[in-house]
């Protein structure tokens, strides 16, 4: 005789069910925006990555016994992280393939979003000036010392976290678009739907501001308005490209000579999954290839363009003591886009102008594309972000020693910089000198320093086992998955715990309030204060985005749980679940129950 629990153990596959069609797994598309709850459905389902071998699979009908074998749920209370815990797919040709690739998103975006938390406390506390130097990492202005070295090291690592939500969200728009594409979504709807999430995270953006500066500035500008733009410019420009994409191929399929073994029939592209399934010949696939690298080299190239116009925008090309070579527009809304805004009349900061940032979106655009291309496996994952990365760092260092793409040339003048022994290039004085960069606007150097670290944070991730990453790095996992909810949170707590931890633990300090023009800041400089306080704020949130994200369950899973529900309860979700959508109800089989 079977037991209850024999049966609630059984395969997925066991469970022949037709629950609602639920869109295609999808990443976030935001950095700070999961891609969402249905909010009309009774069921919940948050979509999640799609593994580009299950992804494959689930067209072709393989998906239940597949997410049978291999998911595994790491639960926090009512959270179920079973989007990237698939531990083996079987790929095209039959072999398995890893798919802990899948989970570096989430990983990546934890510690980012842990870091940023790190970078914010020291804004809420006003433990010292937010920079590398006082007065720094801005556009031709000149630095006379460093911060003190706790806070010059916790910035330049801090620095990794704009560039990595934003490369975070263009890769996000890559995978949700082609899931969308997949389930029949028009280009007008996906448009509608980038249009939308930007004008949401624009009002989420305007709601903190108020919030956390008690009605002073109702347009408080950190990075959310720039990710929201961004995000939707970025969509639109992935919508185009696959309409070209497609155009091109089509052309070049009509000048391509013919070949003797064109007349074959087999899968386009050869593993690489576009929306057509199958090719009629080899033409076709030659003529798809090479309009998917040309689309490739476009958008690199167009990255390149958007980070260098921040140089070529520059009054003075980037070089302090120089003569304005152009100036401002003369209007905020023209002025928001491209530079810093801080207009008290008008209650508007803004710091991060979004077409100033969108390279990095479009880098994320070129990244998803590929990882999607075909199945790669975990380690041609991390070998081509380890060599992207260091293609990056070599930018870098180029930057430093030809004295090109920096917005600080003649800008340091430190002690080291007086010295007599100095040498002529400012950038190779010291370390600090070295690696100093200037985020507003981002240059060069910043773009090509920040990318080499995410990337290799990337790498790292990416061969990390999900078993080991469900346990090790939950607090990422977790973080990961409730950005939005994060970024919200984490800004309230802080500046509201501020007030009492400046109270009782700060002083005025020697740097101007940044609040308060011509004031000292009172603030807290203790390290112990200092680190505790983010750590508090991180165990609070640590909870409460763990029960605060949307259940993330498969489609088997959810059929099995709705299989398990007592069979009143289970009928009346399928039925409300199709009532909202006008469709016919197919009500789920009774599972079978050996007799006692």
């Amino acid at each position: 005789m079977k037991t209850q629990d024999q049966i609630d153990n059984r395969p997925a596959q066991a469970c022949q069910v037709d629950i609602p069609e639920q869109p295609d797994p999808a990443v976030q598309e935001t950095s700070f925006a999961a891609d969402a709850c249905d909010a009309s459905s009774d069921l919940q389902v948050l979509d999640h990555e799609p593994i580009p071998d299950e992804e494959w699979h689930i067209q072709n009908g393989q998906s239940s016994a597949l997410e049978a074998q291999s998911n595994q749920h790491h639960q926090h209370g009512s959270y179920t992280y079973g989007s990237f815990t698939h531990t083996l797919r079987t790929g095209h040709d039959g072999h398995h393939k890893s798919t802990a690739r899948a989970l570096a998103p989430d990983l990546l975006r934890g510690l980012l979003i842990v870091l940023m938390a790190l970078d914010h406390n020291s804004m809420a506390l006003q433990s010292w000036d937010h920079g590398t130097a006082p007065h720094g990492e801005n556009d031709s202005v000149p630095v006379t010392e460093w911060n003190r070295p706790i806070a010059h090291n916790i910035r330049v690592l801090t620095h990794l976290c704009a560039p990595g939500f934003t490369f975070l969200l263009g890769m996000g728009i890559v995978y949700f678009g082609r899931s969308r594409t997949n389930l029949g979504w028009s280009t007008t709807r996906m448009a509608w739907h980038f249009f939308t999430r930007a004008f949401v995270l624009t009002l989420v953006m305007i709601a903190i501001s108020l919030g956390i500066t008690l009605g002073e500035t109702w347009f408080l500008n950190i990075v959310l308005f720039a990710l929201a733009v961004d995000y939707l410019l970025s969509g639109l420009i992935w919508l185009v490209t696959a309409k070209m994409e497609k155009m091109l191929a089509f052309i070049i399929l009509k000048l391509l000579p013919e070949k003797k073994e064109d007349s074959a029939t087999e899968p386009l592209l050869a593993n690489r999954r576009g929306v057509e399934d199958i090719a009629p010949d080899r033409a076709i696939i030659r003529a798809a290839d090479i309009s998917w690298h040309v689309h490739n080299v476009v958008l690199s190239a167009l990255a390149v363009v958007t980070i260098w116009w921040n140089i070529m925008l520059s009054p003075t090309n980037g070089h302090c003591g120089a003569e304005p070579v152009q100036k401002l527009p003369d209007t905020i809304w023209a002025r928001i886009w491209f530079y810093r805004v801080f207009e008290t009349e008008w209650r508007i900061i803004s710091v991060f102008p979004p077409l100033a940032w969108i390279s990095f979106a479009i880098l994320g655009l070129v990244a998803g594309r590929i990882i999607l291309a075909r199945s790669w496996s975990t380690k041609a994952i991390t070998i081509g972000n380890l060599l992207a990365g260091i293609a990056f760092s070599i930018i870098f260092i180029g930057t430093r020693f030809l004295n090109a793409g920096n917005l600080s040339e003649g800008c340091l003048h430190m002690p080291e910089h007086a010295k007599p022994d100095s040498p002529e290039n400012q950038y190779l004085a010291s370390w600090r000198s070295f690696i100093y960069l200037i985020k507003y606007p981002p240059d060069v150097a910043f773009w090509a320093f920040t990318m080499a670290g995410n990337l290799f944070l990337f790498a790292f991730f990416s061969v990390i086992p999900p078993r080991l990453a469900t346990i090790v790095f939950d607090p990422l996992l977790v973080f990961g998955t409730s950005a939005l909810f994060f970024f919200v949170g984490h800004l309230t707590l802080q500046f509201v715990l501020a007030r009492p931890a400046k109270h009782f633990f700060g002083h005025v300090l020697a740097h101007p309030d940044p609040w308060n023009p011509g004031q000292n800041a009172v603030g807290v400089d203790n390290l112990w204060v200092f680190f505790g306080f983010w750590l508090l704020v991180l165990a609070i949130l640590y909870p409460a985005s763990a029960e605060g994200v949307c259940t993330v369950p498969t489609k088997a899973l959810l059929a099995e749980r709705i299989l398990h529900l007592p069979r009143s309860i289970r009928h009346l979700l399928i039925e409300k679940y199709y009532a909202t959508r006008g469709k016919q109800k197919v009500l789920p089989t009774q599972p079978t129950t050996p007799a006692s």
